[in-house]
């Protein structure tokens, strides 16, 4: 087992290092760059659901801080694969409730996808689009709320959030 242990932590952090590498596809103009990362993504959400098969969710103190969030990062990636996001996202609640796991990177993941259910965001940490020049959140349950719910789980305010990616 505790190889195993040490082999996932390794490929978990190895997908997490593609995915950052790849990244810049996701949102290239070249639609065979896109189909690449999507190839990506949907490998990494298949290979997270087997993971979770066999260990639930991989919290820190099972795999490591580094590759905890690349599982993270992985669930947050696997757009089109709803049925792998919900349940990084019911495993993770659990995780969190038994404190192994962050509230901020959950808050991510909770909008990330209702958004993807087509369903209203919490927190506003899905970014819809840009308009004249700001970043703009998809739609939210309650918008007048929104700072005050990412404060609960340490997120900043929405404003400081998108001067980082007014400076991009």
């Amino acid at each position: 087992m505790a190889h195993d242990v040490a082999a996932l932590t390794v490929e978990l952090t190895d997908m997490a290092a593609a995915d950052h590498q790849s990244s810049i596809r996701a949102n290239s103009d070249d639609p065979a760059e896109q189909l690449a990362w999507r190839r990506l993504t949907a490998r990494h959400g298949d290979r997270l659901g087997e993971i979770m098969d066999e260990y639930g969710w991989p919290t820190a103190e099972l795999v490591g801080e580094e590759a905890a969030r690349a599982a993270w990062l992985i669930a947050q990636h696997a757009d089109r694969q709803l049925d792998v996001q919900r349940r990084a996202l019911q495993l993770m609640e659990q995780a969190v409730s038994a404190g192994s796991a962050g509230p901020r990177e959950l808050a991510f993941l909770r909008d990330r996808t209702l958004v993807n259910e087509g369903r209203k965001q919490v927190y506003g940490t899905q970014i819809a689009g840009v308009k004249d020049g700001s970043p703009v959140p998809w739609p939210c349950e309650e918008p007048d709320r929104m700072d005050e719910l990412r404060a609960k789980v340490g997120i900043e305010p929405f404003d400081v959030y998108v001067a980082k990616f007014a400076m991009l």
